[in-house]
């Protein structure tokens, strides 16, 4: 495959860069031998062509991707201030066939630079990638979209969210809709509950200048959750092209709202105290370095909401997702939950419990929950769990991530308007804590959460 497109990335001497950009570019170009890419990284630092290339390869390497260096048709480095617009335009005018730039920098950053591009001339078919959160909030998300709107075309923006990795979300889609058993009761007339959950055993690790101001509901349920939800209760899309599929997950989070329109009810928060994890201890979240305590930023948010459709209404579906949480909470995963037989006939003994399907995210696994006869007393139930692993993938997030950019396949990139409507469905419950209407539970690191929540 020719190397059509030069990959820019800008912030090429950060930490998203070395961390995950580049190892993922190097798997991607060793698993795919015909794919060839133009690199040229683009910083604040003072760093030499040969610098960079020495980053790429020792990048490359932690992929095990040591040969993919020579997959790369040409890699160069340019000390630039992305905000201003001269050396905006002389990143693009040295770009060979089409320009990708990839946003490695803070969104803040980003943003400035999408108004600095506003006086650049951009070639044809440039594709921008960016990274997460879009925006503070629906207006600024909104403005920022405007903004974007005048450099390019939407199907060359790609909002980035690596949890929507290609993987991961054609698994749920493909157990979803290739089965009629399962196709023909994902409804509220089958379903009791859903819940989209996502534990970390991590902490801060160093970015509290970034965390301490976004928060758990912010970095995770409105960035990232709420993509996964609106894969789950999606209407059937005609095809997975990106227009058919963003269509239907778009169409899903502006029917989605705050379970009862109470944002007090509907949301609880809480942050770490002092605990430990393995063989790791946890200073409180209120005694991390760079950590203001008064701002009553949440390590662990949950908020229940309602997708009002035909299909879904009256069914909860709770987003949830913290830090330094101990293996009781159990593993990052969407759960649904079948509503009860109607009638059971007597005679049976032992527990008859709801019918629970599991969708673990990373490893991707799925599990079903069923009651069956019990071998010794075949009038008594016992539970018994089907399991089937659905693979890790070829390629890791940010692998797929670039191949769509490469590509120029959207599939999977956030659309404009969805990016939206997440900021407004969070928006009441950001309101209702800023407002102290919900109290701050505390929990012991490596707990599953407040004794109170009943986790």
């Amino acid at each position: 495959m020719a190397a059509d497109t030069t990959l820019i990335i800008l912030g090429a001497s950060g930490d998203l860069t070395s961390r995950l950009l580049l190892p993922a570019l190097g798997q991607l170009l060793t698993r795919e031998p015909d794919r060839s890419v133009r690199l040229h990284g683009a910083g604040m630092e003072d760093w030499t062509d040969d610098h960079w290339r020495d980053t790429v390869r020792a990048s490359f390497a932690t992929m095990g991707g040591e040969g993919a260096f020579e997959k790369v048709a040409e890699t160069t480095y340019s000390q630039v201030d992305i905000t201003r617009a001269a050396d905006l335009q002389k990143l693009l005018d040295a770009a060979e066939g089409r320009p990708a730039l990839y946003f490695a920098v803070p969104p803040a950053v980003a943003e400035k630079a999408c108004v600095a591009l506003a006086d650049v001339t951009i070639p044809e078919g440039t594709v921008l990638a960016l990274e997460k959160p879009f925006g503070t909030d629906e207006a600024s998300a909104h403005a920022l979209n405007q903004q974007v709107a005048k450099l390019v075309p939407e199907d060359q923006v790609f909002r980035i969210d690596h949890f929507l990795g290609r993987s991961t979300v054609l698994n749920l889609l493909g157990v979803r809709f290739a089965n009629r058993l399962i196709e023909s009761v994902w409804s509220a007339d089958d379903i009791a509950s859903v819940t989209v959950d996502f534990p970390e055993k991590l902490g801060l690790e160093g970015r509290a200048g970034y965390y301490d101001r976004a928060g758990a509901l912010v970095d995770m349920i409105q960035s990232h959750l709420l993509q996964v939800m609106a894969f789950v209760t999606m209407e059937p899309p005609s095809s997975l092209d990106q227009l058919d599929l963003r269509d239907a997950t778009s169409a899903v989070l502006r029917a989605t709202h705050v379970w009862g329109d109470d944002p007090v009810k509907s949301s609880r928060r809480a942050r770490y105290t002092e605990g430990t994890i393995g063989d790791r201890h946890f200073t409180s979240y209120a005694d991390e370095p760079g950590v203001d305590a008064s701002r009553q930023t949440e390590t662990l948010a949950e908020m229940t909401v309602e997708v009002r459709t035909a299909r879904w209404e009256g069914v909860p579906i709770v987003l949830r997702s913290g830090k330094a949480l101990g293996p009781d909470a159990g593993d990052p995963a969407v759960t649904v939950t079948f509503k009860p037989v109607r009638h059971l006939p007597h005679g049976f003994i032992g527990e008859s419990e709801p019918t629970v399907m599991t969708f673990s995210l990373g490893p991707d696994t799925m599990s079903l929950g069923l009651n069956v006869n019990g071998a010794d007393d075949p009038l008594e139930l016992e539970r018994v769990t089907l399991g089937a692993d659905l693979g890790e993938g070829g390629l890791k997030a940010y692998g797929e991530v670039l191949s769509g950019i490469l590509d120029g396949d959207a599939m999977l990139a956030v659309r404009g308007d969805a990016a939206e409507q997440c900021w407004r469905i969070v928006q009441p419950v950001i309101d209702a804590w800023r407002a102290d209407e919900v109290p701050l539970d505390e929990y012991p690191a490596g707990t599953a959460g407040p004794a109170s929540w009943g986790l």
